[in-house]
């Protein structure tokens, strides 16, 4: 709203009148768009660097399918607490922890696609599934799948 303001008496004499100023309370909007604008616009290139992350092959339990390709299996059974020792193929006989890595490279050496498949047992804890899959990448295998079952039938 505007002010008015009246002249002083003691002005000198000459009688100027009434005169009106407006107040200064309105915000400039377009300036603050074109700065809102610039920020989205830094935002949106940004926010795709920023982000970092492991690319995790996630198991669909609900759609398992079955694999026929020549693939390697790597399976944990539920007594590895105790000899430590998992089982690389067929192999019912296990190999040690300590000596996957080095098995994993000399079977990797011959495969384009680097990667291998995860079998666990359900009484295995993560601890040990994470220890496998860090002897399974100093191996050289590059990416590492976990295999599930689909869910029991229910009608």
């Amino acid at each position: 709203m505007p002010k008015v303001m009246a002249s002083s008496p003691g002005s000198g004499g000459r009688a100027r009148g009434r005169r009106v100023s407006t107040s200064l309370a309105e915000i400039n909007v377009i300036p603050l768009v074109d700065v809102m604008l610039v920020l989205l616009i830094v935002f949106m290139v940004a926010a795709p660097m920023l982000q970092k992350g492991v690319e995790v092959n996630l198991p669909q339990a609900r759609r398992a399918d079955k694999l026929t390709d020549e693939r390697l299996y790597v399976t944990v059974p539920a007594g590895y607490r105790k000899d430590r020792r998992v089982m690389l193929g067929d192999d019912r006989q296990g190999i040690p922890i300590t000596a996957l890595a080095e098995r994993m490279r000399q079977a990797m050496q011959s495969r384009e696609e680097k990667e291998v498949f995860l079998r666990g047992d359900g009484a295995v804890q993560l601890q040990d599934l994470t220890e496998v899959m860090d002897r399974l990448k100093d191996g050289g295998v590059q990416r590492v799948g976990i295999l599930t079952q689909p869910p029991p039938r229910t009608r």
